[in-house]
């Protein structure tokens, strides 16, 4: 009786704990945004009665531009248009890097009500090593905002994202933004549109994309306008006329409800939880939760199952809250939890459907870097996962939800990672640092093509603005390092500004950035973005000094560093540990020199007050990662560890050192 009666209590908690009572959409997104009641209810006439959203009432729609021309600023300003709470400002840069750095990494979805409307946004980054995001989401939407900085007009990064636009058939929205700075005038306005205009057109747009409908912004002071405008009248403050102007071009995604459900996943991400979250545009069908799916993916041979399993949960980003939904129809881009093995490019489909959706084309990498396991001396005193293994399975996670980064296993425990640039490589290290990690990097290595028996390098488009008096300079600098100049001219409503821009092999420019800023004493900007593979153009002219490299062991004394100092820069200071091998800075010559920067001083009995000598030091070049990355030759290592960059030679005993260099070059 007892054991009935348990089992009967057992089985009704079960059902309870299984099947929840059922949340409505709406009441979940009136928690998240209060101050939205009204949008939200006047929504629900949106909503079809099978619970998904209907198509027509949905506008995907992706914001491109150029680095640091507001797109983050501008989803704040829409986000808060459209009742958000936003916590702080970019809201949609979420992740730590992100924020101190003040970039965008990695690509967001978010979604706002307007007029009984649904927009799903999706921010992208604007530097070219991050190029791959903004090639997944791209198929994602039926719209883009081409956010063009009025002052600076359409630079390198603009002319790749809108090429990848164009590409899928969308007719961009161009938003001319800054308008409200002093230098900002109508004619310049129009000048950058007829600039934007020949951008288009050299891109190859079609008849119905060169008709594109412009619009002015300032996103920093919060509104947008159909007119030039530089102080709008206080009740058109806002970004109404730029939200009516997304419902307006942008079409309604075409998409089919009746028809079996399937997703090509475009975004991943892992949660301790859920498990696996995919994230992805629902090409077709209805999915609800508890539903039975699969994940496939296209190979040579066919389509291949990878999975089978039930929908736990689905959710939506609504603002800067994420809100479980119930179902999703197509056209939505939504998230879903439940299946542990598809990752980005694969498809997620009802069980009865065995058609894998075509997958993104990505741009190859053009740069690859060697991670291998710490073996220097100081190894393992910072860091908690030394191991190659550990490394690897780091670097492979990566890779999964980074498409644009590609992992080769190479020898005795290091990998091969391919990337877009050094920046892009560089945020990597620094997450795995962060992590616990210690690995020592080899310098980047530019990956060439051979195609009819010629060698073939990548070529970048660099766009550079500077004073007048740097030109001759960083004219000079760019020609040890291959660079052709295609045109030049004044900066306009700059007065004493040039602007240059240039073809520069991708070798040439790693490690060039913080030159160009000593060079230009902080005044100059460059731009550059993968252009195409051209022709070898030679080996680089001489483009970096000899180093200090340490040949003792222990820790670095000012004693030994004041008669170092004539010799070069140090990147070190007193009180470091060093070792045999380690670089601790820059030769005046361009040849290496071995030193001993651990000599301590020798005692005497002698007590006089002229004896003792006041150490006074320069303050040391302290390297950061992104600087050591384009510093370090190819017969030298970056130590990484949580606590400590350091530089080193790929071979620590100096006679190791003399024989490897007798050898031929590769």
């Amino acid at each position: 009786m007892a054991g009935s009666l348990l089992r009967s209590l057992w089985s009704s908690t079960r059902r309870s704990l299984s099947s929840p009572p059922p949340l409505k959409p709406h009441s979940l997104f009136l928690r998240a945004f209060p101050s939205s009641s009204a949008s939200a209810s006047a929504s629900s006439a949106a909503v079809s009665p099978i619970g998904a959203l209907d198509p027509r009432r949905l506008r995907n729609v992706a914001v491109i531009a150029h680095v640091d021309h507001g797109k983050t600023t501008l989803m704040d300003r829409l986000l808060r248009q459209c009742g958000a709470d936003i916590p702080h400002e970019r809201a949609m840069d979420s992740i730590s890097l992100e924020r101190e750095r003040g970039i965008t990494i990695a690509s967001k979805v978010t979604s706002i009500l307007w007029n009984e409307n649904e927009l799903n946004m999706v921010d992208t980054p604007g530097h070219a090593d991050f190029g791959g995001e903004v090639e997944r989401v791209v198929g994602m939407v039926e719209g883009a905002i081409l956010v063009v900085d009025a002052g600076e007009g359409p630079l390198a990064q603009t002319k790749f994202v809108l090429a990848k636009a164009l590409k899928y058939g969308l007719r961009p929205i161009l938003l001319l933004n800054k308008v409200d700075r002093p230098a900002v005038s109508e004619e310049r306005c129009n000048e950058v549109e007829s600039l934007v205009f020949d951008l288009f057109a050299n891109l190859g747009a079609t008849e119905e994309q060169l008709d594109f409908p412009v619009l002015y912004a300032s996103a920093k002071e919060g509104w947008a306008s159909a007119s030039f405008t530089k102080e709008p009248p206080a009740d058109a403050r806002n970004m109404s006329q730029l939200l009516d102007a997304i419902i307006k071009y942008v079409p309604p995604p075409t998409a089919n409800i009746d028809a079996p459900f399937q997703m090509l996943v475009s975004m991943m991400e892992r949660d301790f939880y859920l498990g696996r979250i995919l994230t992805g545009r629902v090409s077709s069908g209805i999915i609800r939760v508890g539903d039975r799916v699969h994940g496939l993916r296209n190979k040579d041979s066919g389509v291949e199952k990878i999975e089978e399993a039930k929908v736990v949960k689905l959710m939506k980003k609504k603002g800067t809250a994420i809100v479980p939904i119930d179902s999703a129809g197509a056209g939505d881009i939504i998230s879903m939890a439940g299946l542990a093995s598809p990752s980005i490019g694969h498809t997620v489909a009802n069980v009865e459907v065995m058609t894998a959706l075509p997958t993104v084309e990505l741009d190859p990498p053009t740069i690859s870097m060697t991670f291998g396991v710490n073996d220097s001396p100081l190894a393992g005193r910072d860091g908690t996962h030394l191991t190659g293994g550990r490394i690897g399975d780091r670097l492979m996670a990566e890779a999964e939800t980074n498409l644009a980064i590609n992992v080769l296993p190479g020898l005795s425990e290091s990998y091969e990672v391919q990337g877009r640039g050094e920046l892009q490589l560089g945020i990597l290290i620094e997450n795995m640092r962060r992590e616990g990690f210690e690995l020592s990097v080899s310098p980047p290595k530019v990956m060439y093509k051979a195609e009819k028996g010629q060698k073939l390098e990548p070529i970048e488009e660099v766009t550079i603005e500077v004073n007048d008096e740097h030109v001759g300079l960083i004219m000079e600098a760019l020609s040890h390092r291959r660079a052709e100049v295609i045109d030049m001219g004044p900066v306009p409503g700059n007065f004493g500004r040039t602007r240059l821009s240039l073809t520069c092999p991708s070798r040439g420019l790693v490690g060039y950035r913080s030159v160009f800023s000593s060079d230009t004493r902080g005044t100059g900007f460059m731009h550059r973005a993968f252009l195409t593979y051209e022709k070898y153009r030679g080996p680089l002219g001489n483009v970096r000094k000899g180093v200090l490299v340490s040949m003792g062991y222990g820790t670095i004394t000012a004693h030994a560093l004041m008669s170092l100092e004539a010799r070069g820069t140090l990147f070190v200071t007193p009180g470091m540990e060093t070792y045999d091998g380690m670089i601790v800075g820059e030769h005046s010559r361009d040849t290496d020199l071995d030193i001993n920067p651990s000599r301590a001083k020798e005692l005497t009995n002698v007590r006089a007050a002229s004896k003792d000598e006041n150490v006074k030091l320069s303050p040391p070049r302290l390297m950061t990662l992104e600087e050591a990355i384009g510093y370090v030759a190819s017969d030298e290592l970056i130590e990484v560890t949580p606590k400590a960059i350091r530089l080193r030679k790929k071979y620590l005993d100096v006679n190791k050192r003399k024989t490897m260099s007798k050898r031929p070059k590769e």
